[in-house]
């Protein structure tokens, strides 16, 4: 496990459930408090950890590994893994976002950085403290090889988590990437006090703008409708669990991106994707209103009352337009 998050700790507690399973953070304290206490108080309070979890701050100490799930955030994935040795083992890459330099997606940084490693993709509707706590799940696994997906499915399913195979990497990563810049936008609503109606709308419009910016990257309909693209989007926009969400509800109540992003220890992914996300598809041609609106409203280019405006005052169109 590369990354001692609160989602790399919940994946810990799943792969542990059937085998020896080891840990890797950056954060001494993190280490610690997973060898000594069986807890990840920093990040994932309140859980007591599988026996069968144990931590490292050592990236050497992996090396041995059989396959890696790697969680670290996305903007730091690239440095993470070059800091490896060369890999012959599947990586699954569980962040979700794309690389502010290149605007590349996570697996192809992976690849880049450890091309002798089959990559696939974990994706969907899930709150850590919920895996974590053995509570029902279900999650995308997306695969270049099919045989490597079972043999990994294999390892990490549980009764109460449930992988479902599919070999379209683009489209599981084009999800998680997209409704977490989404996810801050359903947070504004609901911090200005815009109603259900607003929210429900607005779900429904970003995911067509989910569906515009996947299918021109080369994303399958159906998996963008499962549950790495549609399922995550719906829990994201719908509960202040979300990081992305909270991150917005703070925007919404009139509280500055700088002072809500300096006040976090945990990453909201959203925030460092929203600006790649609306340069890609400015140049690929794609309309993204309610991406270009979010990044207008961390940039502090537009008060939250002017993006609704714009919003709103679009021309009106075809539903599939």
């Amino acid at each position: 496990m590369i990354g001692g998050g609160a989602w790399g700790t919940a994946l810990a507690q799943v792969a542990a459930e059937g085998g020896d399973t080891l840990l890797w953070a950056r954060e001494p304290e993190v280490v610690q408090s997973i060898n000594e206490a069986r807890v990840n108080t920093p990040f994932l309070a309140g859980i007591t950890l599988h026996p069968r979890i144990r931590a490292t701050g050592e990236l050497a100490e992996l090396s041995a590994c059989d396959a890696f799930l790697v969680v670290t955030p996305a903007q730091h994935m690239r440095c993470v893994l070059g800091a490896m040795p060369r890999l012959s083992a599947p990586l699954i890459l569980c962040a979700k976002g794309m690389e502010e330099a290149s605007m590349k997606l996570m697996h192809d940084v992976a690849r880049e950085e450890q091309p002798d490693a089959p990559i696939a993709v974990l994706s969907g509707p899930t709150f850590a403290h919920e895996v974590a706590a053995g509570l029902p799940a279900a999650v995308t696994l997306a695969v270049e090889r099919f045989d490597v997906g079972e043999g990994l499915r294999a390892r990490l399913a549980r009764p109460w988590f449930r992988p479902y195979l599919s070999t379209d990497v683009v489209g599981a990563e084009i999800g998680g990437a997209v409704k977490n810049v989404l996810a801050i936008a359903c947070g504004v609503v609901e911090g200005r006090r815009l109603g259900q109606n607003a929210r429900s709308a607005l779900i429904s419009r970003g995911f067509a703008e989910m569906t515009r910016f996947g299918l021109a990257r080369g994303a399958r309909a159906e998996t963008l409708a499962g549950l790495s693209g549609l399922g995550d989007l719906v829990l994201t926009c719908s509960s202040v669990s979300s990081r992305n969400f909270s991150l917005g509800k703070g925007l919404g109540e009139g509280r500055s991106a700088a002072e809500l992003l300096a006040d976090r220890r945990t990453v909201a992914e959203g925030a460092f994707t929203a600006p790649v996300l609306n340069r890609a598809a400015r140049e690929g041609g794609v309309d993204m209103p309610i991406v270009a609106a979010v990044c207008a409203l961390l940039a502090g280019e537009a008060s939250v009352d002017e993006v609704v405006e714009r919003l709103l005052s679009r021309p009106l169109r075809s539903e599939g337009a």
